[in-house]
């Protein structure tokens, strides 16, 4: 047991999803993301058609390389369909600009992004062999410059810039004014612990600007799809915020057990934070690197032929996301005893993700490079 007067522990920095390809592996448990990549396809394809100059790119020498990087790639197989998504506009567009006969031959240079301690052996394997491009993995945090300057033509995130580099400090140093006793999250409604989750978000929004800002070509394309709330609606009063008070609670329950000090749990919070559009809307013309060429929130598309999951496929998600982070803080030795708790506390509240709260959003952004 560890001491009550221990320093307050940040969570780590290098924050990634359950590795391998097991039934309780992220790349077997992401369909629900792999439904914001479907709905959002056709929205790629036609942001793409209107919103970038592919004759500024295609010289008149007999191929054109155009490079793209999804930064926040994660172990698949979703960042490959996005990927994918993404080439087809590509040649489309380039197929109708030429009207089907060009010299120009594409080729593509493909990055996947992520941190170093990111499961690239899985992601990897994963990728169809025959598939006719030029791979390579990227491992580093997002938040800094990862490629030289004017390389990359097309950026792509998804899922990603809700999360943040760290935890602010503040929120688990329990003499501060912003210390988030009682949650795990930034609940938006405390005034101190949104402010210091706000200021952090905005710093990583500042750095992620200035990163892809000096990375893309100018004129290059960034598709940002990240998760937020509704103007003017706090986090706790939707489904996600519903979500992790349910999360939360396992952490109280097995403290009632005596198997997790309370001292660590106060000093546990989530390093995530969903904007509004409109902050996010701010950040970006405050930065002044990129115009945005739209800006959606496509929660109602996301609802469309989509199947309600069932509550095992929703535990096992979450596990998928979120084992890390757990075993990071607490240990290894509660991670099945937490996930049973949960499991048993889904299963008890009938807990749907979109059916215990008002809807979250999801942002869907086009920016060009200026």
């Amino acid at each position: 047991m560890e001491m009550a007067n221990e320093e307050p522990k940040t969570v780590p920095q290098q924050i990634t999803m359950k590795g391998g390809d097991g039934p309780l592996s992220y790349a077997k448990n992401s369909s629900l993301q792999k439904g914001v990549v479907d709905a959002t396809k056709g929205m790629i394809i036609h942001a793409i058609a209107n919103n970038l100059d592919m004759d500024k790119f295609c010289s008149q020498s007999s191929s054109q390389t155009f490079r793209i990087a999804d930064f926040g790639c994660s172990i698949g197989p979703n960042t490959i369909f996005s990927m994918q998504n993404i080439i087809q506009a590509l040649e489309q567009k380039h197929h109708e600009n030429n009207h089907g006969n060009s010299p120009t031959i594409l080729e593509f240079q493909l990055f996947f992004n992520d941190h170093s301690t990111n499961d690239f052996n899985t992601l990897f394997k994963s990728i169809p062999p025959s598939w006719p491009y030029f791979v390579a993995g990227v491992p580093g945090s997002f938040y800094r410059r990862l490629f030289p300057k004017s390389s990359i033509h097309i950026g792509h995130s998804s899922n990603a810039l809700q999360w943040l580099s760290k935890v602010p400090q503040e929120v688990v140093d329990c003499k501060s004014p912003a210390y988030n006793d009682g949650s795990i999250y930034c609940r938006g409604i405390e005034k101190e612990v949104t402010k210091a989750y706000i200021a952090q978000f905005e710093k990583d929004m500042e750095s992620f600007l200035n990163g892809r800002g000096e990375e893309l070509v100018n004129g290059g394309l960034m598709v940002i799809l990240m998760g937020g709330v509704p103007n003017g609606i706090p986090l706790s009063h939707t489904a996600i915020g519903k979500f992790y008070d349910l999360f939360g609670s396992c952490l109280l329950d097995l403290t009632n057990k005596g198997l997790v000090n309370e001292e660590k749990v106060k000093s546990f919070n989530l390093p995530l934070y969903f904007p509004s559009a409109k902050e996010v809307k701010v950040l970006i013309e405050r930065n002044g690197r990129f115009s945005i060429e739209s800006m959606n929130e496509i929660t109602e598309q996301l609802k469309r032929g989509q199947p309600l999951p069932s509550a095992q496929n929703c535990i096992s998600h979450v596990r998928a996301g979120f084992e890390g982070l757990i075993k990071d803080h607490f240990g290894t030795e509660i991670v099945d005893e937490f996930f049973a708790c949960y499991a048993k506390k889904h299963l008890q509240s009938g807990f749907v993700f979109g059916d215990n709260g008002v809807d979250n959003t999801l942002m869907f952004m086009i920016l060009k490079r200026i």
